[in-house]
C-alpha cells in the first residue's frame, strides 16, 4: 500500500496497518518533504515523495490510503481508481452525493474497492450501544441525538487567522471536517427506511462571528416515520465531548467517545419504584469504571481512534476475499445524502 498525506491521521492508519498481516508500506507522499521523509523512515521505508503521481509510478501499489484535505479526495481517488488501485479514503469520500456516485460507478466498472473511513462506528462504546439497542433493552428507538463539542475556535490549526486552514473553503466550512462522523453515527441507529421520506431542518450558525469561520455551530433535526434525529455541533461549550444518545420506548442508552463510557437507563428488576435507585447505582459504577478506564487507556496509549484498527483490518480482508467491507456502499450513500440534505437551502432555518 501507499499513503498520500502524512498528517496527524496518517500515524493512526500506519499503526493500524502494523497489525494487519501481509500488508507492506511501499511509499509515503506529502507536500512537505520533511514530513514525508520523516513518516516514511519512521516506518522503515526509504521511498518518500512530494508528488503523488511520481509515487504511484514508482511504487505501483495495490492499495492507496488518501489522507489529504477533503477537497482533494475526489480527484485523488479518481486517478487511483483509473490506475486500477483500491482506495481507502478519509471522510468525506467526496463533497457531494453526485461526486461519490461517479466515483462508485468508476470503482465498480474496474472491480475495485472504494471505502470511506467511518472509524467511530467501530469504537467500543458504539459497538456496545448497538448491541443494547439490538437486544431491545430500551424498546423501540424513538429518538437519536449525536452531539459533538469541540473547542476549535480556542486555538490550533482551525483558528489561525494568518494561515487559514483549507477546510474553511469547504461547503460547510470547518464543520465539513466533522459532519460525516455525526451523520453516519446517527444513521447507524435510525431505521433503514426510505431516506428520502423525511423532514429536515438545519440551523448552520456562526455564533462567534468574524470572517474566518463560515459556521461554528450546527443544530439540525431529522424526522422520519419511525424516529426523530438530532445533530448538534458546538465549539462554544465545555468540556469537549462526543456522544450518541438513543431514546427508546422503554429507556435510554448513551455512549461517550472522547471519554469512553456507556450509560443505560431502563426499567430494572424491582419495577418502577426501584428502577431509579438501580439506575443510579449502575450509573455510578459506569462513572467509576470510565475514570479508571481513561487512566488505563492513557497508559496503553489508546485514543479515540481505536475503531480505526477494526476498520482497516476489515477493509483489507474484504480486498483479499471479495467479501463485504466494513463500510458499504449503502453506508456511504446514506451519509452523503444526509449531508447534501443538511446543506440544501430549502432545509435551512
Amino acid at each position: 500500500m501507499a499513503l498520500v498525506g502524512a498528517g496527524k491521521i496518517a500515524e493512526q492508519h500506519l499503526l493500524a496497518l502494523k497489525k494487519v498481516e501481509g500488508v507492506e508500506l511501499a511509499g509515503v507522499c506529502d507536500l512537505s518533504p520533511a514530513l514525508a521523509e520523516y513518516t516514511a523512515r519512521s516506518h522503515g521505508v526509504e521511498a518518500w515523495f512530494t508528488d503523488y503521481h511520481a509515487m504511484l509510478d514508482a511504487c505501483r501499489p495495490d492499495v492507496v490510503h488518501i489522507l489529504t484535505p477533503p477537497a482533494t479526495h475526489e480527484p485523488f481517488a479518481r486517478e487511483c481508481l483509473e490506475r486500477g488501485l483500491h482506495v481507502l479514503v478519509e471522510k468525506p469520500v467526496a463533497l457531494s452525493l453526485q461526486a461519490f456516485e461517479d466515483l462508485w460507478a468508476l470503482a465498480r466498472s474496474r472491480g475495485l474497492r472504494l471505502v470511506e473511513n467511518q472509524n467511530y462506528r467501530f469504537n467500543d462504546p458504539i459497538q456496545r450501544l448497538r448491541a443494547i439497542v439490538a437486544r431491545g433493552d430500551i424498546g423501540e428507538v424513538e429518538e437519536v441525538e449525536v452531539r459533538m463539542v469541540l473547542g476549535i475556535r480556542g486555538g490550533g490549526r482551525y483558528a489561525d487567522e494568518n494561515l487559514p486552514h483549507a477546510s474553511h473553503r469547504l461547503p460547510a466550512g470547518v464543520l465539513h471536517e466533522f459532519i460525516s462522523h455525526l451523520a453516519y453515527l446517527l444513521l447507524a441507529f435510525m431505521s433503514d427506511g426510505d431516506t428520502r421520506e423525511r423532514k429536515i431542518s438545519a440551523a448552520w450558525l456562526n455564533q462567534g462571528g468574524g470572517d474566518l469561520f463560515k459556521y461554528d455551530s450546527l443544530d439540525a433535526q431529522i424526522i422520519t416515520a419511525n424516529a426523530h434525529g438530532h445533530l448538534r455541533f458546538s465549539c462554544h461549550q465545555w468540556p469537549d465531548s462526543f456522544s450518541v444518545t438513543v431514546r427508546g420506548s422503554r429507556g435510554l442508552a448513551s455512549a461517550e467517545l472522547f471519554h469512553p463510557s456507556v450509560r443505560v437507563v431502563k426499567v430494572r428488576p424491582g419495577g418502577q419504584h426501584l428502577s431509579p435507585l438501580m439506575n443510579g447505582l449502575a450509573e455510578a459504577g459506569t462513572l467509576v469504571r470510565s475514570g479508571f478506564g481513561s487512566i488505563w487507556r492513557k497508559i496503553r496509549n489508546r485514543t479515540a481512534y481505536e475503531g480505526l484498527q477494526a476498520f482497516v483490518a476489515g477493509t483489507y480482508e474484504a480486498i483479499r476475499t471479495g467479501s463485504e467491507p466494513p463500510v458499504t456502499y449503502g453506508d456511504m450513500e446514506r451519509t452523503l445524502r444526509l449531508i447534501d440534505d443538511l446543506l440544501a437551502e430549502e432545509n435551512r432555518l
